[in-house]
């Protein structure tokens, strides 16, 4: 590979750095804004939706395109992530109660981790799906549920990858300044090619 294309590639990869820190400060700022409680449903779905537009190479100013999203996905964000949030904070409250309890508790914690995880998996893509389908708030999770169980390999590889990014952000916490924003990024990103594979497959069998 000649020179050229060295500085091209770490050109991107910059790039894509920065736009991870952007997206990740955009997501603070306007859930901090929203009281954090109203905030996050809304912040987290506009940042799904700027997502989705970077990764088909849309340029738009992402300021002004994140604050329209968010007054867009108030009412909407806020029942699809609201409902997410609390069953994972239930979740690991317990998963810390459990093991506080040592070997005594040790089935119910891995239980409760098994949860955990199955319930990362179908936000992973309840939330992509959300910026790329227009279907009822209520469809969302029946159909992140069903894609999760009939896709176990991508969803391994989901879980992974945010398993990874969070004991590397744990490991050095100097990279929480990207760690949401490069979550949503690569999520929105492996989930539009599993999505449109997934069509491709149903139009091939005549389902679409």
């Amino acid at each position: 590979m000649t020179a050229p294309a060295w500085s091209i590639r770490v050109h991107d990869a910059a790039d894509e750095v920065l736009w991870a820190v952007q997206l990740n400060l955009l997501w603070m700022f306007f859930t901090l804004a929203g009281g954090v409680l109203l905030g996050v449903g809304p912040a987290t779905v506009a940042a799904y939706t700027l997502a989705r537009r970077h990764a088909a190479g849309e340029s738009f100013p992402a300021w002004p395109a994140f604050a329209a999203g968010y007054r867009r996905e108030f009412g909407r964000g806020g029942l699809l992530v609201l409902p997410l949030a609390g069953a994972v904070v239930l979740l690991l409250t317990n998963y810390f109660y459990f093991a506080s309890l040592g070997t005594a508790a040790s089935v119910l914690r891995v239980t409760t981790l098994a949860a955990l995880a199955a319930l990362a998996t179908i936000a992973a893509y309840l939330l992509p799906m959300a910026a790329h389908y227009d279907l009822p708030a209520r469809a969302y999770l029946r159909k992140a549920s069903l894609f999760a169980l009939t896709h176990p390999a991508p969803s391994a590889l989901l879980l992974f990858v945010l398993t990874a990014i969070g004991y590397t952000v744990a490991t050095y916490p100097f990279l929480a300044v990207l760690a949401v924003g490069g979550w949503i990024q690569l999520d929105t990103w492996l989930c539009l090619r599993l999505f449109a594979e997934n069509e491709a497959r149903l139009r091939a069998k005549g389902l679409r």
